[in-house]
This record gives C-alpha cells, structure tokens and sequence, in this order.
C-alpha cells in the first residue's frame, strides 16, 4: 500500500471518530438542557466549516487538479466520492418518501438507479477513461469532429445538470428552513454557500475530498435512525433484514383503515369537492363572479353580526386570494379538482403491483413503472457529472474498480430506503392515523409551518382520517426521528446528513456545468489562447453565476425533488446516452448522425415533459399546453421517446451519408480496447 493511501485513510478515519465523538457531545449535551435550535445550527455550522475548510486546503492552480483531480484519486475513494456525488437529495431525501406513498411502484428508482451504474461499467466508464480529456464534450467533439457535436453537447450538459441542480438546492432550503427556522427561499441562499465553498475553491480536487467526507456522514446519518426504529418495534436492530416482518403488519393495519366509516366518508366528500370544482370550470366565468359576490356576503354578514376579527381576516384574504380572471380560475380550480378526486380515491396497498381498479392490474401502472426503470438506467449511464468521476482515476483498471465501489457505497443506502417506508408508515398508521386532532404530535404543526404537512377534518369528527392527511414525500426521511419519537440530535445527524448529500450532489453539477461552459465554450471555440489562470477564473465565474440562477429557481418550488431528478435523467438519457454509446461501439457513425440525433433526442423529450407535466405556464404568458400522455406514459419517464428517436435519427443520418474518416474510425478502435496498464 502506497504512503499516499495510507495518509488518505489515517485522516479519513480520524475525521469519522471526530464526527462520531462531536454527535454523542450533543446527545449529551441536549440530556442537560440544549435547545433543539441550537442543535440544528451546531450541525450546520460545524458541516459547512468542515467542508470549507476542506475546500480552502484543496484549493488549486493547477487545470488538471481542478477538473480531473489530477487523475490519481485511488478507486475506493473515487468510489465513496461517487457515492456522495449520486446520493443527492432525491437518493437520500425523496426515495424514501417515494417507496412511502408509492409503495411497489416506487421500487423503479431503486432498480433503475442501480440498473444504470452496470451500464456505466460495461459500456462507458473505461473506454472514456482510455480518450482521458476533461469533459463530455471533449469525447463528442473528439469522436464525431468539429464543434457543432461539442455545443450540443454543452446544451445537453448544461441543461440537464441545471434541472438536478435546483432539485438539490431545493432539498438544502428544506432543511435549512425547518431545522436551522429559516424563511425557505433564504434557506435555499444560505445553503447556496455552503454549496460554493467547495467547488468555487478547489474544482474537483475540492469536491472529491469533501464528497468522501461528505459519504461518511450521509450514510452513518440515514442508517442511524431507520436500526433504531428497527430495534424498538421489532427488536432487532437490522432494520434491512426486519421489514418484511413490520410490512405485514402495515397490510393488516391497511385492511382495517381503509374500511373504517369515517373514513369512507372523508373519501366520498373529497369526491364530491372535486365534482363541485368540476361543475364550477364547466360554469366559468359565472361561477367566479358567484364566488366573489358568496365570499361578499359572509364577510358582510359577520361584520354585522360582531364576529371575531380572525374569521373576516380569514375571509377576506380568500377573496383576495381568488383567481383574477377565468383562465387563472380554470387553471386553479383544476389544480384543485385534481388534488382532491386523488384524496378520495380508492388507496393502494402497499405491497400492491401495479395497483387497479378491483385488484385488477393496471396496464398503464406497468408501462410507467417500465419506462421510468429504462430511463433512470439510461440517464445514470449519460449523467456528465457522473461520468466525469471517472476521468479522476490513474487508469482504466481503476475505473472499472470504482464503479464495482460506488455501486457498493450506494448499495448501503438503497437496501435501507424501502425498510424507512416500511417502518415511517408502521408508525403513521399506528399512532396517527385515527387519533384526534387536538392532541396531534408536535412534529405535525412543524413541518406544517413549512407547508410539507398538511391535515383538513373534511368530515368534522375530530379524528385524523388518512385521507385528511397530506404528506409531501420530502418530508417523510426528515421527519423520521420525530415521528418516532427520538431524541432530537438524531433529527439534526439526519439533517446533516441530508445536507451531505444535497451539497455533494449541488457541488459536482455546478462544476460539471463551469466547466462545460469555460471549457468547452469558452476556451475550446472562442478563445482557445486564453492562459490557465484566466480559464479558471472563467470557470470560478460562471460556477458563480449558475449558482445564483439554480438557487433563484428552486426558490419557487417548481416540483417534488423527485420528479426533478427524473426529469434531468429523461434530459440527460435522450440527448447522450445514444451519441456516447454508438460513438463507442459503431465506428459508421457521423458527425451529422449525432448532431442531429442529440438534438431530436432532447428537444422531443423536452416537448413532452412540459406539455404533460405543464397545463399551462402562466409566469411565460403561455395557456392551455396541456396534452394527453402517449401510451399513458408520464413526464417522469419522457425520455423513452427521446431515446428511442435518437438512436434511430443517428442511425439513419449516418446511413445516408458518407462513412467518418479513417483517423476517426481509428480513433474508436483506440477507445474501444483500453490498455489496463495505463
């Protein structure tokens, strides 16, 4: 074992032991009377130091070291950095929340995000190790010639990265918001710091070292409440291994809540609140007017009768609050009418496949789930931000090695998120569900200050109905510890933990984006004389920029952190994936083939996911966008048209026109067969 290897271990498992040491002084520290707010910034203040003083340590002058680590980061460390860059906020944050409220269909992420890291052994991490340049758009540009192929592919890079992105400073706005008490969209600027510290400093020899701390503490962070739950509802303390037990027991509690009177009537007036929206769409703008002039009345009607200020203060922002003309009150009363035929609905089974009417399978569940496997297995195999992890290895038998690695660091994480559904939703619907709501727990009313927990007594009996229950599914591994009771250290370990993942995952895009943008923009194709020290200030410039512009976005909450994270997968898959692997394995394929293949790829899967996602996007002045999902197939999963359309536009583009060169032909067959010794 190298002294460099050695060196690497010793600090790492000094750090570990430090960290460790640091959490059980709070545990101690908050037995004696420490505040919860205080617990919260110390493991704020003390994460975000440490990184950035990781950050500080690493910096560099150096381009290789600031983009590819100067290509000597060891395999297992490349592997835990790997882990820390995948394990974003949607791995540690929404998976969870997903495999609660979707039960088996959640499973699609689980098997398409470890799906894809065997394609990306098999068929593109060594042979992109073998080329060894810098970006993804070095390979295009080097493999299909000129630099059209490398302003696609910065488009793609850029574009994809940038949805991911926002995804993970949403996650870093929740957290900030709800444990440090922070207004979300100054969380989402604060958290944007912490972001900066690393990437800005010292580019990916920066970000490497502090994604390898940052693993050790997002994984000692997820497993550490999930074995605890484990041990006090089963006692066993290998919560892995125990939820098989705890599902049966969430299925007999299903059989006796889903069947419970009140709660059949809570469903059955969700229903009938979304057919009064209904009919008011169908009446607009009648119904408008209506609803003014009945709002007119109530808060008339209690003026005159002495009410307390509150309930006209209540009425009045109401009014307020009402769509302005009929195209906002359609658009609302939709958003409305859907939400609540979705709470009335009939609920799935946990343990349900495919779930339909009268146990009936749904066709439509399974082409989805299908398809959104497919494409979170090709959108890991096409990811830039992921695949340039793999440039920092010293050859291309280390990059075979930190892909078997990363896929055991992830591994950990991944085999615990179905046992966090299992057990959060033992807990809700042993002690929740069915208790009144004037005695609801504290966690409640604060996730629901944040609006990420929500419950309406549709029926008014005073008692929590499942229906009446609204969780978001980013809330659900957050609010772990709490709902289980636990001291309150461990709800900070698992904030820290989520902000691990979310800065390593927000680290590794924004310099992923940086660098495609100075790198490949600005210095490949419009000043390729610039000095070292000027490309880097480029590039620390614009990380800077597209920071503040990510931050910007995600402080509107446009989506779930999930369905994000998908869409950027869809984005990624349909405009790389079939460029980079006929690249690799076809040598007949041409400049024009990928060029326009790239483009139909992304532009398709870009025109479906807002036209089925989006109704209407008033913010652009643009309405009625909306369209019926082909095959049933949702935004989540566009990429299967943008994939397949692809493939097959690069295919017949190059067929049609004449075979590349010999020096590129020849250039294929060098990156096909790597050399293991280099």
């Amino acid at each position: 074992m190298s002294d460099y290897m050695v060196r690497l271990r010793r600090y790492y498992a000094s750090y570990t032991v430090g960290f460790f040491a640091f959490v059980l002084m709070l545990a101690v520290l908050e037995r004696y009377g420490m505040p919860p707010r205080w617990i919260g910034y110390s493991f704020l203040l003390l994460t975000i130091f440490l990184y950035a003083t990781i950050g500080v340590l690493a910096r560099t002058a150096s381009v290789a070291e600031y983009y590819v680590a100067g290509r000597r980061v060891p395999a297992v460390f490349n592997g835990m950095a790997t882990g820390a860059d995948w394990m974003s906020s949607a791995s540690f944050m929404g998976l969870a929340g997903t495999l609660y409220l979707s039960g088996h269909q959640g499973l699609a992420y689980v098997m398409g995000w470890t799906g894809g890291y065997v394609l990306v052994a098999l068929l593109l991490a060594p042979y992109l190790r073998r080329f060894g340049r810098y970006t993804i758009p070095d390979f295009l540009a080097a493999r299909y010639g000129g630099n059209v192929a490398r302003l696609v592919g910065v488009l793609a890079t850029v574009l994809a990265s940038f949805v991911y992105v926002v995804a993970q400073i949403y996650g870093v706005g929740l957290i900030t918001s709800r444990f440090v008490g922070l207004q979300f969209e100054i969380g989402v600027f604060v958290g944007l710091a912490g972001i900066l510290v690393c990437s800005f400093l010292g580019g990916m020899r920066a970000v490497t070292w502090t994604q390898v701390a940052q693993y050790a503490i997002l994984i000692v962070a997820y497993l550490v409440p999930v074995t605890i739950l484990s041990y006090e509802v089963t006692g066993v303390p290998l919560a892995q291994l125990t939820y098989g037990r705890v599902l049966q027991q969430v299925q007999q509690l299903e059989e006796k809540i889903f069947d419970d009177p009140g709660e059949v009537e809570a469903r059955r007036l969700f229903r009938e609140r979304a057919d009064a929206y209904h009919d008011r769409i169908l009446t607009l703008p009648e119904s408008l007017a209506e609803e003014r002039r009945e709002l007119a009345a109530r808060i008339n009607a209690l003026k005159n009768d002495n009410a307390q200020m509150r309930e006209v203060v209540a009425l009045e922002r109401e009014r307020r609050d009402l769509p302005r003309n009929s195209e906002d009150a359609r658009n609302y009363w939709e958003t409305q009418m859907r939400q609540a035929a979705q709470r009335g609905a009939e609920p799935d089974h946990h343990m349900t496949a495919y779930p339909g009417q009268g146990g009936a399978v749904n066709e439509a569940a399974r082409t989805n789930f299908l398809s959104l496997v497919f494409c979170l297995m090709i959108g890991t195999a096409a990811l830039p931000h992921v695949l340039t992890r793999y440039y920092t290895t010293p050859s291309v038998r280390d990059a075979r090695r930190s892909v078997f690695w990363s896929l055991l660091f992830i591994l950990a994480l991944y085999l615990t998120a179905p046992a966090y559904a299992a057990f959060v939703k033992h807990e809700i619907y042993s002690h929740l569900v069915g208790s009144p709501i004037a005695q609801l727990p504290l966690w409640v009313s604060s996730w629901g200050k944040i609006g990420m927990v929500s419950i309406e007594d549709i029926n008014g009996d005073g008692i929590v109905q499942l229906a009446e229950l609204v969780l978001n599914p980013d809330v659900i591994l957050l609010a772990t510890p709490e709902i289980a009771g636990l001291p309150y250290v461990i709800s900070g370990l698992v904030a820290a933990g989520a902000l691990a993942a979310a800065l390593s995952t927000a680290d590794g895009l924004l310099l992923t984006i940086a660098s495609a943008l100075s790198h490949d923009l600005y210095y490949k194709i419009f000043r390729p004389q610039a000095t070292t020290q000027w490309r880097l200030v480029v590039s620390k410039s614009l990380l800077l920029v597209v920071a503040v512009l990510a931050a910007t976005v995600a402080s509107q909450k446009p989506a779930t952190i999930l369905f994000m994270v998908a869409w950027a997968f869809s984005l990624a898959g349909a405009a790389l994936f079939p460029a980079l692997i006929v690249g690799v394995f076809w040598k007949r394929a041409t400049h024009a083939g990928a060029v326009s293949g790239m483009l139909v790829g992304l532009l398709l899967t870009l025109y479906y996911m807002v036209r089925v996602h989006f109704h209407s996007m008033p913010w652009l002045g643009i309405p009625d966008i909306g369209m019926e999902p082909w095959l049933g197939i949702q935004s989540t999963s566009a990429g299967v048209w943008g994939v397949a359309a692809g493939f097959a536009t690069i295919i017949v583009v190059s067929l049609l026109g004449k075979p590349p060169s010999k020096d590129t032909q020849d250039f294929v067959e060098s990156v096909r067969y790597p050399e293991f010794d280099r």
